[in-house]
């Protein structure tokens, strides 16, 4: 495979670049690699299972090569401008009619970070600043962000976490979650996925505050307004 109009300059770059630019028609083999890449066989698998560990490459249920999941998250990413734009005034909106703080998690690697928020002005709530990085084996943002994920990063996921697969089997059934002291004792919350123009979910808006107004089941008082508002964000991006 002639690469040199392309190259970089950077070896071991274009090298990385041509078994990415390989995989962009469809699954492969190392074989299939090795022929379209033309790199000697050692560097090919060399380099696609580094690829695989970096989650830019996964394999198929034939353990062939394919485009891995980090690639949708980092073209995701190059919308947050636009998702934090369309989510800044429905967040308030949330606030407003839940009278809890609302907030906006992301997930980066094996932690969900909060990228927008809407705080509660007075009284007793949860506040978590913008910049936050928290885990992803509890909170109902979590379970959100781990929901629609494939088989084998749930699973991996699952340990040491508070929730099971059964919960979040039935949160992608009824497409929001809560949590009652899962992440921090005396904190409730109900979270719903917020998808982009490709169905993918890509974030999950949140309302948190204390059990003693959220109750034992928040969702039974929040879920509908936070899916709303979950709905309207997603609307928005599609529709850019």
């Amino acid at each position: 495979m002639d690469n040199s109009s392309s190259s970089s300059g950077v070896g071991v770059l274009d090298k990385t670049m041509s078994v990415l630019d390989a995989l962009e028609s469809g699954p492969a083999s190392l074989a299939q690699l090795v022929q379209i890449t033309g790199l000697a066989r050692p560097t090919a698998h060399r380099l696609a299972v580094a690829l695989e560990r970096h989650r830019m490459v996964t394999r198929d249920s034939q353990g062939r090569f394919v485009l891995g999941p980090r690639l949708g998250e980092l073209s995701i990413a190059t919308g947050e401008d636009r998702l934090l734009a369309v989510a800044a005034p429905v967040l308030v909106q949330l606030r407003d009619l839940t009278g809890e703080s609302a907030q906006l998690y992301r997930r980066q690697g094996d932690a969900r970070v909060c990228v927008a928020a809407s705080e509660r002005s007075s009284g007793l709530r949860d506040t978590v600043p913008v910049g936050s990085e928290l885990p992803m084996n509890a909170g109902s943002a979590a379970q959100v962000l781990l929901a629609w994920e494939d088989s084998d990063r749930i699973r991996r996921s699952l340990v040491g976490a508070r929730f099971t697969a059964a919960g979040l089997a039935q949160v992608r059934r009824r497409r929001w979650a809560q949590s009652v002291a899962e992440r921090e004792q005396g904190v409730a919350s109900v979270s719903a996925p917020v998808s982009g123009p490709g169905g993918r979910v890509i974030a999950a808006v949140s309302v948190s505050g204390p059990i003693e107004r959220l109750t034992r089941s928040p969702g039974r008082m929040h879920s509908q307004a936070v899916m709303s508002a979950a709905e309207k964000i997603s609307e928005s991006l599609h529709g850019a």
